[in-house]
């Protein structure tokens, strides 16, 4: 009988050309999870995931599902699957879903965390997790910018230029909903801060440029009341610098659909 197994992720991406299996071989979390799964189900398995995180991209609730005809428990799928996969990989959970459930399709929104520094010397142990952007930083000059952002826009001038046919027709094109869009302190420590983005999708490295942005601009080299005209540019040279990918982590993938709400 075909089953449909849904699985909740977290992964460190750090040692990982990203999300998607690649055709030169490179390690993936897609290509390292799905060799483990087919030995466990001992059969070909092909493994959906509800986004396409880059290289060095981390994860703390990726959600995947994959079919099989395994009667395999559902242990193994969690449990088992931690046992052959690396550490910097986890199963958090695994569960039957309705044949009909995709991991990426049923999805109504997904909520990014990008984390950065501002000092003036980073400690080590936290260059993989963390982006350095040194200098002084005031959360206050955002307020306008995430005012501008919340809602429904084109967001051609915050996608990585030359990663979508700008001629296709077809589809949403750039345009996309952000529900939420806040700044927040890392556990209340000075120079540590997190930018959370809530969306009904996002073009790709759409979050890292947004970020790089908004930190230019809360250190000043971007003015406070810009995002609006570059919002109206649908120009990727309009934008402020791709952020390092090191800082931005996926956390949660909305099966419910969010609401549009003030950010803080």
């Amino acid at each position: 009988m075909l089953r449909n197994v849904r699985l909740l992720i977290t992964y460190d991406g750090s040692n990982y050309h990203g999300w998607q299996r690649q055709r030169q071989g490179e390690a993936t979390i897609q290509a390292t999870l799905e060799d483990s799964l087919s030995q466990i189900c001992n059969e070909p398995i092909t493994l959906h995931g509800a986004g396409r995180t880059d290289a060095g991209v981390h994860a703390l609730g990726m959600v995947a599902h994959f079919h099989t005809c395994s009667s395999a428990p559902l242990v193994a799928f969690c449990k088992g699957l931690n046992a052959l996969v690396p550490r910097d990989i986890r199963i958090l959970k695994a569960e039957e879903a309705p044949l009909d459930f995709h991991s990426r399709f049923s999805a109504c929104a997904k909520t990014y965390r990008y984390d950065f520094f501002t000092g003036a010397v980073q400690i080590p142990a936290t260059r993989l997790y963390q982006a350095h952007c040194p200098g002084r930083f005031n959360p206050d000059l955002l307020q306008t910018a995430f005012n501008h952002l919340i809602g429904t826009h084109d967001f051609s001038s915050f996608e990585r230029s030359g990663s979508r046919d700008k001629e296709v027709l077809s589809g949403r094109g750039a345009v996309r909903t952000l529900f939420h869009v806040c700044c927040t302190p890392t556990l209340g420590t000075a120079d540590q801060w997190s930018f959370h983005f809530t969306g009904d999708g996002f073009l790709r490295q759409m979050v890292r440029i947004l970020a790089g942005t908004l930190i230019s601009i809360g250190q000043g080299k971007i003015s406070a009341n810009a995002m609006e005209a570059i919002l109206a540019a649908q120009t990727r040279t309009a934008a402020g610098p791709t952020a390092p990918a090191c800082g931005l982590f996926l956390e949660q993938i909305h099966y419910t659909q969010p609401i549009l709400c003030p950010c803080s």
